[in-house]
């Protein structure tokens, strides 16, 4: 399909797929090659971009992705809570803090 990229992290959501449902990126840096059109060649349905504590969600459509405010394959999911703690200096005390919050 002309197209490679490895995820940060990515998910089959239900069974096992050649091609994830979910892929998350970390940004660090700006530009680069276009992520988005390359999911889109393999067909990935969700996009997740996490950059300065902010996390952004793109779904697949017909004519390409649509940002969107909040996740489709999770949509009982709360990001805004997911940003907050991953916020926190501490990775034990987030994880802690939010297993609480559930």
């Amino acid at each position: 399909m002309g197209a490679r990229k490895e995820p940060d992290e990515s998910y089959c959501l239900g069974t096992r797929k050649s091609v994830p449902d979910l892929a998350i990126e970390v940004t660090v840096t700006s530009g680069g090659i276009d992520t988005l059109e390359i999911y889109r060649r393999v067909g990935v349905q969700e996009v997740w971009f996490w950059e300065d504590g902010v996390i952004s969600v793109y779904c697949l459509r017909p004519t390409g992705y649509e940002l969107v405010s909040k996740s489709e394959l999770l949509a009982d999911l709360d990001l805004r809570s997911i940003e907050f703690y991953s916020r926190m200096a501490d990775q034990y005390d987030a994880v802690n803090a939010f297993m609480r919050s559930l």
